[in-house]
């Protein structure tokens, strides 16, 4: 069973905390800056990162389910 990454855009306030702590699987938009994920279901070297970003995001928008 694989983990899934996402970011609730309607209430991401485009921090960019998630991109510092997981630059591998976040990003920011350049058109409006806010967090993108750009691998939804990371492999499980990445979920350290992960879990530190839904700890880090100050809007509380990342969340991961494994």
């Amino acid at each position: 069973m694989s983990a899934t990454v996402r970011i609730d855009q309607a209430k991401c306030i485009g921090s960019g905390q998630c991109v510092l702590a997981a630059p591998d699987v976040f990003d920011q938009s350049d058109d409006d800056g806010l967090g993108i994920v750009l691998v939804p279901h990371p492999p499980a070297e990445l979920l350290p990162g992960v879990r530190d970003a839904v700890d880090r995001c100050p809007a509380q928008v990342v969340t991961l389910e494994e």
